[in-house]
This record gives C-alpha cells, structure tokens and sequence, in this order.
C-alpha cells in the first residue's frame, strides 16, 4: 500500500469503529511495514507541527491543505483535518509504534489460520470466465446488452441495452421487459412479441435467438470479518469468491466456514470454503451473485489448533459436531513418526485449562470446542532391535537383531569383520542397565572370533567400540633440527631411518656438516622404581653421499628422536662491506679473511682522493642483538632519570650507529689501534672536505658559517648572535663529524663540519631533552649518542 492509501485506510477503519489494534493487523496483513508507519509518523507530526504554528498566529482552524511551507502536499490533502480527525490520528500512531507493530506482526505470524491466505495468493483471483457463452439460467438486468438474431422466413438482428426500467425498445412491437427473466425466459418472450411483426415465427419458419453482448456490473456489498468491508462493483459471473478476494480477504477472526449471502433481505445460502479447499466442490460458493447482494462473513465460531506429529500443524476453523478425527483430516493426516494410539486435547474452561487423553477408538466421537489445542505426540527415539557397531570394522552403522545377527560374531560377519588395524584384544561394549544408564563391558573381541571364548549375545541399543591399533598406541613424532631445507616436526613411521628423515626434510643445506649428525633419543624404563640421572641417550654419526657411515649401519629412530644436523666449522659466507665517498673505486666489497682492517680496504679501493676529508670520516657499523639490547637498557636508565617526559618510544632509534675513527692515523700507522677490524655490513664513507659549522639550539639566530681555524666556540656562537635567554652556557657540546660527542670548553678544538648545540633550560627546570634530541635527529648516531650526551648533562 501506497503511503496515501494507508492514511486513507485508518481513517476510514476508525470512522466505523475498530480499534487501533484491530487496524494495525489488518495494514500488516496488506503488507504495511513497522518502517512504513514510522515514516508516515514522522510526515504527520511536521504537518501537525505547521498546524499548531498556523493557529497560534490568528487563531483560525485552516485546513493543513491549505498551509504553506508544510512537506507533503498531497499527505495534508489527505488528512484535511478537523480537530476530532487530528485527535484520531495521533491516536492511531501512537499506539502503531515500530515496537507494538513489530509485536503485531509476530502475534499473527504465530497465528496461523488454516484457509486465511488463500485470498493473499495473487496467482489465485477467482476472475470468472466472461468469454463463456452466455448461461442459460443467467438472469437479464439493466445495462446487459442483448443481441436478438433472426433469421428463417425472415432475417434481421436487433442490439439494444436493456435500460434501467429494464426494457429493450422494438420497433413496431414497443417496449419489451427482460429484467429479471433468465435467457431461456427472454427468448422465450421476444419470440411471443416478434409473432406480430415477422412472418413464420408461430409456425417455426423463423428462429429468434437472443445472446449477451456487453454485459453489465453489478454492485455487492461485503460486511463483516473481511480486510477491506465494503462495496464492491463486479462482473456479474462472479462468486463469493471473487467478492471476498476483492475485499482482500478474511481477517484474522472471521470465519470460512459458514459465509452468509443475504438476496433481497432473505439468506439466500451459507458457503463452506474448506468444502472447496479439501474437496474442490464449490457447488455453494459458484453461485453467480446479483445486484444488491450482500455477502456477511461473521466471526468464526470455534477455532482449535493442532500441535505435533501432523503434516499440517496450524489453526483450524471447525464447525459445532466435528470430530477430533475430522480435525485430523484437516491437517493432513498424522506424520510419520506420529505416536497414533493417544492424543491430548488442552481446552479451557471458562477459569482454568483441563487437559484430556482421547484414545484411538475414540477419534470418530471426540467432538472438539473453541480454544482446544491438539497435541499428537512422537514416538520414543527408541529401536526395539538396534544395535551400533562403531570403530575399526569393514562397516561401521546401525544393524537390526535378527536369526542372523543375535551375537557379536555374526554382527562382525555382517559388517564383513574387522579392519587391517583393529585391535581386538579387547573392545569395548556399551549396554543399557536400569534406568537407561549405560554399562561397558570389556569383551576379548580376538578370543571371541577365534573361538577360544564364548560368544555375546545382543541386546536391543547395544553399541560395540572396535578401536584401532593407532589410538591406542603412542606412535609420536620424529623432529629434525638445524642444516636442513625444512627442519621440524614429522610423523613417525616404523623402520624410519636418519637417512629418510633428511630426505623428508628436504636434504641437507650447504653448510650442513657430515661428520657429525647427532642423534638424542628419550629415556624410556616403564618399570623403574628408581630416578635416572641421565636425561636422555646420545647417538653421532658421519654422513657420505647421504647414507650413514659408523655407527650401526642399521640404526631406526623412534618415536620421539630428534637429529641435529650442524653447520660446518669450515663453511664461511661472504661477508661485505661497502667503502663510500672519496676512494678511486668504491662500493662493496668481500672481506677476505677475518681480520682485515680499514688500511686493507682503503689500499683495495685504489687509496683516498686528493679532496678527501680524513678527519670527517666515520664509520657506520650495524648492531648485533646483543648491542640492542645494551643500548636499550641504558636509554631506559638515562631517560628515568630525567625529569623530562619523554620516553623511548618517542626516539627514532636506528639499528645502526657510528664508531668514531681517525681515519688519518689508520692509513699511516696500519695495524695499530686506530686501524680497526671491520665486520660484515660495515660502512666506511669519506667525506669531501666542509668549510664550515653549524651552530643549533637556544641562540639568538641558529646559522651555518664558515670555518675559521683557531677559533673558539664563543666566536661561532657570536656569530649566530649569542646565546639565547633559556640557554645552558655550561651544557654546550660538540658533534664532529666522525661520530664523536665531546662538551665545549674553553680550549675545545673546532674541526670543520662539526655541530654546535645549545640546549634549553625548560621552564619547569631540568633538561629540555625533546629540545635535544630535535637537534641531533639528523645523526644516524642517535640510538648510541643518547647515553653520551646524557651523561654530558649529568657532568
């Protein structure tokens, strides 16, 4: 429905009475969604709200149609409230709330009437057929078209529409009334009245046939229990069926059994539909309806409902002296796992609910009431002849008793005996005891079957357990370490070898040693009275061309084993490092034995250029897990005592840091002190010669200037126009180049390249050590250079 025709709906409904309730089922059953009404709400209440705007400026009563600024013209036209209409409507939607409607709607889901949707089909009209030829016993009325054919000694065709005095006009004859004849009635007359003007009619010569042409509606009022009571204009070939499907059907308290057509103030017939839906006579219900009829649907008289073991679980709607056997027709029939012996009927009584037993016998003459609920219950989940067979066997499954399955040697047999891995010295039988409690037995299940013991016999819910050999005993895993394409963990397989583990894990690796596999095994003693020292037994073996040399050349693992195979003490990688800067040739390069140092290196490069800067040089080294350790335990350290807030996760920490060196004395004194040994991954760059310093922090103007041989750092700090009003004169340190930090004294030597930093005196007193590391974050040294500085600080 249209938001409009929902508006139009609850008008009309609440003008003949019905509550809000009553009107909240019916617009669910025409598919009126909770959301629908809340939009609708939501239109009604600014439109109500222009209202009360207009009213309170002159006072006046205007129609909302006629307010302006409002957002639905057609919604306001639709309500053209007066005061009382207004007061419906709010009542209306506040009572159809999205949560009360929602409850609405669960109430009649819940609720299923048996028949009630069969005017919700829309596959299913129940149109009638007006391409039939024309019913003899079909009565004339006004506004049917008639054509009058003639023909024999004379011929001629007449088409009038009966008028609505209800007579045609002939010429020469005058008028003619039909309404009300039947066709057999109408020809019947017209022959009468043509025997005057046309030859031949009196003595059969000529024939008058009279057909319909178009044909008329008729209009039917439908009352009562439907959807939509009203009137309806029809085809007049339709049924009560038609008429009802037009009123959208039967609510949800109006009865299909006992459906009055009232004719000229008398009741003409009552219609049964479940006649129709369970037999398809609609012999009552085909009855073609005329003007004026009025079709009351009442309220249905008893309602029951069925619960259970039917094909058909609903409401049913059956009539005074139907029988609970009747009722079981109607839902079906009972299902198939039905307990048909006993049903309960729960009927109330006015003041409480008594529940009754009606047995079998007395289906035929149970006779039901209003409210009864049916139940037919299920049978029990029992087998009077099953037995389970579950585990290591061919066929595992249900199997019924029988002459040739009574013990447990012929329900193996049946199940075509045992699995290749069943264990059958002993499996497990599960028996019913008192109470359906469950029993195991423990039965000699390969002493039975070899006949040394006796046979079992079955039971009824008797469950044999065959396990197999695999979930009784602990097969374990192998596990391979080290050297290997793909170390872990592998299952364990008899007569494993050393030499099939390593395939398994994909062979060895390059480095992998020969000489010594180790293999270590547990320490297994399951009757020890007595702990043991040892923790586990150790065997070594050489490997050649991936088979075992020494040891016992028939050596299997067990479970549980775990092999070593370890790296080869004589099996290096290249290990590089990489020259930057001014060098004739740089790049990387492979060390060549483990001691080499940075002479070695700078002689392999072809040697420094004329423009390189010794003294700038510095060499950057990657840290090992153990100097990340180290080094983030003493920024902890150094940041806890600081009252600064800042911590570690705040610094941009590298994983590389700078070793200071002097280049200079290492190239002329080789394999001294200053000549350091290199490692893998090192970084030695050679800077082109800077002229000049770069003064930072809490001065005047932080500036870059050129280097002035003997000058002291005052000088360059007057140069970037002094120090500052927070500055700490007697914390200023130096960055040279090289990745040294050294504190700025009187007599500090300058270098050119270097940096000059000035810290701040924060205002809560202590070092502003945001401030720092803002102005050495430029250095990759920072992750070592933390502690130094702090220690600078503590000085």
């Amino acid at each position: 429905m249209t938001d409009q025709q929902v508006i139009d709906y609850i008008k009309r409904q609440s003008a003949v009475g019905k509550t809000e309730q009553q009107i909240g089922k019916e617009l669910l059953a025409k598919g009126v969604t909770p959301e629908q009404i809340e939009r609708l709400r939501e239109k009604y209440e600014g439109i109500e709200s222009d209202t009360k705007t207009k009213k309170s400026k002159d006072g006046s009563t205007t129609a909302l149609g006629k307010l302006e600024g409002t957002r639905d013209s057609r919604l306001r036209k639709a309500l053209e409230p007066d005061d009382k209409t207004i007061s419906t409507m709010t009542e209306v939607f506040d009572v159809m709330t999205p949560d009360s409607l929602a409850l609405l709607q669960d109430t009649v889901a819940k609720r299923k009437i048996f028949g009630h949707d069969l005017f919700n089909n829309k596959a299913l009209t129940f149109e009638p057929n007006e391409n039939m030829a024309t019913p003899s016993d079909y009565r004339l009325g006004p506004g049917d078209e008639v054509v009058i054919d003639i023909w024999g000694a004379s011929e001629d065709e007449i088409r009038d529409v009966i008028s609505p005095e209800g007579r045609i006009m002939i010429e020469q004859i005058g008028p003619v009334y039909l309404n009300g004849l039947t066709v057999a009635e109408a020809n019947d007359r017209l022959r009468k009245a043509f025997a005057t003007k046309y030859a031949g009619v009196a003595e059969d010569e000529t024939d008058v046939s009279l057909t319909l042409g178009q044909i008329r509606s008729i209009l039917v009022n439908v009352m009562g229990e439907v959807n939509i009571p009203g009137s309806y204009r029809l085809s007049p070939f339709s049924t009560v069926f038609n008429a009802i499907y037009r009123a959208g059907g039967i609510n949800d308290i109006g009865t299909l059994r006992n459906i009055h057509v009232i004719r000229n103030g008398s009741r003409l017939l009552d219609v049964d539909i479940y006649d129709y839906l369970f037999g398809g006579h609609a012999n009552s219900a085909s009855v073609r309806l005329q003007e004026g009829d009025v079709i009351i649907v009442p309220p249905y008289e008893n309602l029951v409902s069925v619960e259970g073991g039917v094909k058909r679980p609903m409401f049913y709607e059956i009539r005074e002296g139907e029988s609970l056997q009747k009722l079981l027709g109607y839902s079906g029939g009972l299902a198939g796992d039905a307990f048909s012996e006993l049903v309960t009927v729960s009927r109330p009584t006015g003041r409480q609910n008594e529940i009754y037993n009606v047995e079998k016998a007395d289906f035929n003459t149970y006779q039901l009431r209003d409210g009864d609920v049916v139940k037919v219950g299920t049978v029990v989940d029992r087998f009077t002849n099953r037995v389970e067979l579950r585990g290591s066997v061919m066929r595992p499954g249900m199997y019924a008793i029988g002459d040739d399955t009574m013990t447990l040697r012929s329900l193996l047999k049946q199940a075509q005996g045992l699995a290749d891995d069943a264990f059958t010295t002993r499996a497990i039988l599960y028996r019913e005891g008192e109470g359906e409690t469950l029993k195991a037995m423990g039965v000699a299940l390969g002493e039975i079957l070899a006949g040394r013991a006796s046979d079992v016999k079955l039971l009824p819910n008797d469950i044999l357990v065959v396990a197999s050999v695999h979930e009784i005993v602990d097969h374990g895993e192998l596990t391979i370490n080290g050297q290997v394409t793909s170390p872990g963990d592998y299952p364990y397989a008899e007569g494993t070898t050393v030499e099939d583990l390593i395939v398994m894990a994909g062979g060895l690796l390059q480095g992998a040693s020969t000489a010594r596999v180790e293999v270590s095994r547990r320490i297994i003693d399951p009757q020890s009275l007595k702990p043991t020292e040892n923790t586990a037994e150790i065997f070594t073996f050489a490997l050649k061309d991936g088979l075992v040399l020494g040891g016992d050349p028939e050596f299997k693992l067990k479970p549980y084993d775990i092999v070593e195979v370890r790296r080869s003490p004589g099996y290096q990688t290249q290990k590089l490092i990489e020259v930057d800067g001014e060098v004739l040739f740089d790049g990387q390069y492979a060390l060549q034995r483990k001691n080499e140092r940075i002479s070695d290196i700078v002689r392999r490069a072809g040697g420094v250029t004329d423009g390189a800067y010794l003294k700038g040089a510095r060499l950057m080294r990657k840290m090992t897990d153990d100097e990340k350790a180290a080094r983030d335990e003493s920024l902890k350290l150094a940041m806890s005592q600081s009252e600064d807030s800042i911590n570690i996760e705040q610094l941009s920490l590298s994983d590389v840091y700078s070793v200071g060196i002097e280049l200079e004395k290492a190239l002329s004194q080789p394999g001294s002190y200053y000549d350091l040994v290199l490692k893998d991954g090192d970084k030695l760059i050679i800077p082109e010669e800077i002229s000049t310093v770069k003064i930072s922090g809490d001065v005047m103007f932080p500036n870059v200037v050129g280097y002035v041989p003997g000058k002291k750092v005052d000088y360059y700090i007057n140069q970037a126009g002094g120090y500052g009003e927070r500055a700490r004169k007697n914390k200023v340190f130096i960055v040279y180049m090289n990745g040294t930090v050294a504190r700025a004294k009187g007599g500090s030597v300058l270098e050119p390249g270097c940096q000059i930093i000035v810290p701040s005196k924060p205002k809560t007193g202590g070092t502003n050590w945001a401030q720092v590391i803002s102005y050495v974050s430029s250095f990759a040294s920072l992750g070592t250079m933390a502690a130094t500085i702090y220690s600078i600080f503590k000085k």
